[in-house]
C-alpha cells in the first residue's frame, strides 16, 4: 500500500529554498532570505505556487465589492512559482475571502522584463533572475512591515532550544 504524505502548505522562506531552490543562484537564494523575518510563503494547489504573506498575518481594513461593509484581509506581497526549476513572480495571487493582494504586485510585475513569460494555468508570471531580484526583493520589503519585537523574542526563544 502506498503512503500518502500532506504537503506543508505553510513553509519559511528557508523551507522553500531547500525544497525547489537547487538550481536558484546564490545572489537569488541570499535575497529571498531578507525575507524570511517579515514573510512566511502559503501554498494551495498547484503545489508549485506560493503566495507570500507577513508573518503575523496583519488585517487591513478593505471594502466589500459593493462598497457597503468593512471587512478585514490580509495582504499577500506577491506570488512565486517554480516552474522546472525556474523562478517566476505572477502577475496575480491566490486570494481569498481573508487574502487580497497588494498594490506593490502590480507594480513588481509591470516593471519585470517580458522575456522568460510563462502561461501558467492561466495566470501570466514573469522570470526572476540575477539582474531583477533584488528590485523585486526590495519593493517587498519598502511594504511589508518589519515583524513586531514580539514576534522576533518568540522566534529567538524557540531557536535556542
Amino acid at each position: 500500500m502506498k503512503k500518502k504524505y500532506n504537503i506543508k502548505k505553510t513553509v519559511s522562506m528557508k523551507m522553500f529554498i531547500e525544497e525547489f531552490g537547487e538550481e536558484f543562484s546564490e545572489h537569488i537564494k541570499e535575497r529571498l532570505l531578507d525575507l524570511d523575518l517579515r514573510g512566511v510563503l502559503k501554498r494551495k494547489e498547484p503545489t508549485y505556487c506560493f503566495n507570500l504573506n507577513h508573518v503575523e498575518h496583519i488585517m487591513h481594513d478593505t471594502k466589500n465589492k459593493d462598497n457597503t461593509k468593512t471587512l478585514k484581509k490580509e495582504y499577500t506581497y506577491g506570488e512565486f512559482k517554480v516552474i522546472e526549476n525556474v523562478l517566476y513572480f505572477s502577475e496575480n495571487c491566490l486570494l481569498s475571502d481573508k487574502v487580497m493582494q497588494a498594490p506593490i504586485v502590480k507594480t513588481i510585475y509591470e516593471e519585470l522584463d517580458t522575456e522568460g513569460l510563462v502561461n501558467d494555468e492561466g495566470c501570466d508570471a514573469k522570470i526572476i533572475n540575477d539582474s531583477n531580484v533584488d528590485f523585486v526583493v526590495d519593493s517587498i520589503l519598502s511594504v511589508c512591515p518589519d515583524a513586531s519585537q514580539k514576534y522576533l523574542d518568540i522566534v529567538k526563544q524557540m531557536s535556542s532550544y
